[in-house]
């Protein structure tokens, strides 16, 4: 709740869905499982975006706006530094060699994130053979200046999940967007195995 699911992200853009997350007061042990794995809740990508940015900002929530602003926000915190520090570790986990998104590492940028694979949610329940694959996550992770978040509706190329789909996505565009912002690049190990496995970022 502190991190925004369930609540508008109040960008002024019209028609925003407020997602749905139930009070944790009436989770049931079916909540708390289902919810474990992304379940029993309902959220757009952009709240998974500030979700994410809290993690990337040291524990502290952002307003969130679709216009740049010069004004400084000082933005609420929701979990200490050392939480969110603790998280970004496990996260990058998920971006190593053996974990479900290999695919989303950048040629000589540490990253942080994680995948997410659902069936759609349909009328009376969820679909049997449509999905939803996504990767949400940050870069440099040694100091997070970026986030975003990859949904591919409905995947049409045999493969669906979220490390298959949608890490590779990411990795692509937060590799050019990191370019054109002049981020320095703060992981020179991933840099030189990507080169020896030939999957440095173009």
């Amino acid at each position: 709740d502190k991190l925004g699911f369930g609540h508008s992200t109040n960008n002024g853009f019209p028609g925003e869905a407020e997602g749905k997350l139930v009070g944790y007061e009436q989770w049931r042990p079916i909540e708390r499982a289902t919810l474990a794995f992304g379940y029993g809740l309902s959220s757009s990508a952009l709240q998974l975006a500030r979700a994410y940015g809290a993690i990337a900002n040291d524990g502290i929530v952002q307003e969130i706006s679709l216009v740049r602003e010069e004004r400084h926000v000082e933005g609420d915190r929701v979990m200490s530094t050392a939480i969110a520090k603790q998280i970004r570790a496990m996260l990058q986990g998920v971006v190593s060699p053996v974990g479900t998104a290999p695919r989303a590492q950048i040629h000589g940028y540490s990253v942080a994130g994680k995948t997410g694979t659902v069936k759609k949610a349909i009328a009376g329940g969820y679909s049997e053979d449509k999905y939803l694959g996504i990767f949400a996550g940050m870069a440099p992770a040694s100091n997070p200046k970026l986030v975003l978040v990859v949904v591919i509706d409905e995947p049409k190329a045999g493969d669906y999940y979220g490390g298959l789909v949608a890490a590779p996505v990411f990795s692509r565009i937060m590799a050019g967007a990191l370019r054109l912002m002049n981020v320095a690049p703060d992981d020179i190990k991933t840099s030189s195995v990507l080169a020896m496995l030939g999957r440095g970022t173009p």
